[in-house]
């Protein structure tokens, strides 16, 4: 597919405040209930969706999410599996905000993998625009206010289990359509959160019922945003972009779980923004150029 940075920055905008939402619900859940169980939840419904998609393509199911990719799509089903399991349980040991300050560096990580998984070649100008977003985000985190304990590995974990799920989507979608990315990952991975979260089966109690019909509901769309944006933008010229979750997050941490932010977060913010704004204007005027 032809690259479209533009759509591609917009479609990550979209995904990381759709993924800001998800998160809000999913530390309300893992509060209440067994974190494996409410990402087994869904995961079935993750499972059940993508399923009646094959089911409806005019092509048939078996040639639909027919792929040369097996391998690292069963890769990315693992990395995507404990990511989420590992960042959910994040949320109710130090919070959203604190667990999103600490993911950001997430963007980083998937420039350093970018290059040698995917073979771009990354200028200077990227870089740059990556790292002031980053300052923006030590901004915001303020190192030595508590938010480092052992609590805070639980995160950075996360975040090299999503960097690299991240790049192998890009790399799975670069020679044959999104569908078979989509599917793959929701199937394998409702299998593997299946066998280790039934076991952690607690019933579900009154208005958590419809919480966890819209949080399923969320996670797919989120996911297929991530998808298409992947699939007309090299990852290093969207990534800047993805920064902003924690303002979408942070939001809704103080908004609805009473967290605090500190005026440092309105200036690290800003100069994310800022970062961001350079880096689209950066690619369209590389894009022109290459013309």
């Amino acid at each position: 597919m032809k690259s479209n940075p533009r759509r591609g920055i917009f479609l990550m905008i979209a995904a990381v405040a759709a993924f800001a939402a998800q998160d809000g619900f999913s530390r309300h859940l893992a509060e209440s209930y067994n974190t494996l169980m409410v990402i087994m939840v869904r995961y079935w419904f993750f499972a059940g969706f993508v399923l009646i998609l094959a089911l409806r393509r005019p092509e048939g199911l078996r040639a639909a999410v027919r792929s040369s990719h097996l391998g690292a799509h069963v890769i990315r089903s693992v990395l995507l599996v404990a990511e989420i399991c590992i960042i959910v349980y994040g949320y109710t040991q130090i919070g959203l905000i604190q667990s999103h300050a600490i993911f950001a560096v997430c963007p980083l990580l998937v420039v350093a993998l970018s290059g040698p998984i995917l073979g771009e070649r990354l200028s200077w100008q990227r870089w740059a625009a990556v790292a002031t977003g980053l300052i923006g985000v030590l901004i915001i985190l303020q190192p030595g206010v508590g938010v480092f304990s052992w609590a805070a590995l639980l995160p950075l974990a996360a975040a090299f289990s999503f960097a690299t799920y991240s790049v192998l989507t890009r790399l799975t979608t670069r020679d044959e359509a999104t569908f078979p990315a989509l599917f793959w990952p929701g199937v394998i991975g409702a299998v593997i959160i299946t066998a280790i979260g039934l076991p952690n089966w607690q019933p579900i109690q009154g208005a958590d019922l419809g919480f966890l019909l819209i949080y399923a509901c969320i996670s797919i769309f989120s996911h297929w945003l991530l998808l298409k944006c992947y699939e007309v933008a090299e990852a290093s010229s969207v990534q800047p972009f993805a920064y902003l979750q924690i303002v979408f997050v942070s939001i809704i941490g103080v908004s609805l779980y009473g967290e605090t932010v500190a005026p440092a977060m309105v200036a690290g913010t800003a100069l994310i923004v800022a970062a961001g704004i350079y880096a689209l204007w950066h690619t369209n005027r590389h894009t022109k150029a290459a013309l």
